[in-house]
């Protein structure tokens, strides 16, 4: 059995309490909820904490509030099985409810929460293993070392986004709630990202993220939106290539706006700026859609940090992207699901 190490564990009852606690123990200080993400990675020590502070039981950190018309409020410590089983999410935001929905599995859903998974740390082949397995390489930059094994001669970590719920958020403009000693700021989601394997959260260290926004403008049916995920299984594995699409159509049915982000093939949730250009002001076709895909395709460079071959993940990110694409506009997927994949770990692939 891998036990945790030692730590302080605070269970502050106020929000402004965990802020003061995160300032006043340093930065050895750590936030958790559901804690399916920390508590596995400090017993394997991929992280480390001298105090770790407890946000559930905080009054005002969970619950929903969603109606048509409407911005809707996500708390934080929300539950992921809480936010996708709620009905009005479920119809004004099916899209989200894809991605939250392809999350681990419903154990840990019932465990996890909306915002530990919008914080949740980056991966790489490189990093999550052993104790044992990451001395024997001399530890990766990620993990005590100054190397990164998967670009040797970069300056920088590249360890991926490992969270489903941000590319969507990002697609439906979401913003998050951030609460310190200093006060509280209200930031679009995409905003709270950088692209660096170990510093991949941009907001300061000492803010709490409280609660997630989302615009009525993104509510379905005005917004049309999906998210597919390419991962070996169908459930508990972490996506390894996934597209959250968005799309709103004027009354001629042309593209008036639209988002596209990829999530684990760069250390945040990547915008397909070009594919998006490419949509605006257009009536779909299906020549559209595979022009769009090939654009968001090329800007899609994952690397050699995850499961199956980083050529064989950009070639699929189009197919995936063309999916999602026709799925957030009511067509058939006519989803490519190939058996086998050109990969030295086997074969079989689940979206």
């Amino acid at each position: 059995m891998i036990r945790l190490p030692p730590f302080t564990f605070r269970r502050p009852t106020s929000l402004q309490e965990a802020a003061s606690i995160l300032t006043g123990d340093g930065p050895g200080t750590r936030l958790v909820a559901g804690g399916t993400d920390l508590w596995p990675n400090m017993k394997r020590r991929h992280q480390q904490a001298t105090s770790v502070v407890s946000l559930l039981g905080i009054e005002g950190l969970s619950g929903i509030s969603a109606s048509s018309g409407a911005e809707a409020r996500i708390g934080a410590t929300t539950t992921l099985a809480e936010v996708a089983a709620h009905p009005r999410v479920r119809e004004l935001y099916p899209g989200l409810v894809r991605a939250i929905e392809s999350i681990s599995s419903p154990p840990l859903r019932n465990m996890g929460t909306l915002g530990g998974n919008i914080c949740v740390d980056t991966r790489c082949t490189y990093y999550n293993q052993t104790e044992e397995w990451r001395r024997s390489i001399n530890y990766c930059m990620k993990a005590e070392g100054e190397i990164c094994w998967v670009a040797p001669s970069s300056p920088r970590c590249w360890a991926h986004t490992a969270s489903d719920s941000a590319p969507m958020l990002a697609a439906l403009g979401a913003e998050v709630e951030l609460v310190s000693v200093r006060g509280v700021r209200r930031v679009p989601i995409v905003s709270i990202y950088q692209d660096d394997g170990i510093e991949y959260l941009a907001k300061q260290s000492d803010e709490i993220l409280s609660a997630v926004f989302l615009p009525a403008a993104s509510q379905s049916p005005i917004c049309r939106s999906s998210f597919w995920k390419l991962r070996r299984r169908g459930s508990i594995d972490f996506a390894v290539m996934s597209a959250a699409i968005a799309l709103w159509l004027d009354a001629e049915g042309r593209i008036e706006r639209s988002a596209i982000y990829l999530g684990a093939v760069a250390s945040y949730p990547k915008p397909a700026d070009k594919a998006v250009a490419k949509l605006i002001g257009e009536i779909p076709t299906e020549e559209l859609l595979t022009e769009t895909a090939e654009l968001a395709r090329r800007q899609a460079t994952p690397m050699d940090n995850t499961d199956f071959q980083a050529q064989w993940r950009k070639a699929v990110a189009g197919k995936y992207i063309e999916a999602a694409l026709r799925e957030a506009l009511g067509w058939e997927a006519r989803r490519i699901a190939p058996k086998h994949s050109p990969s030295s770990h086997g074969s079989g692939v689940a979206g």
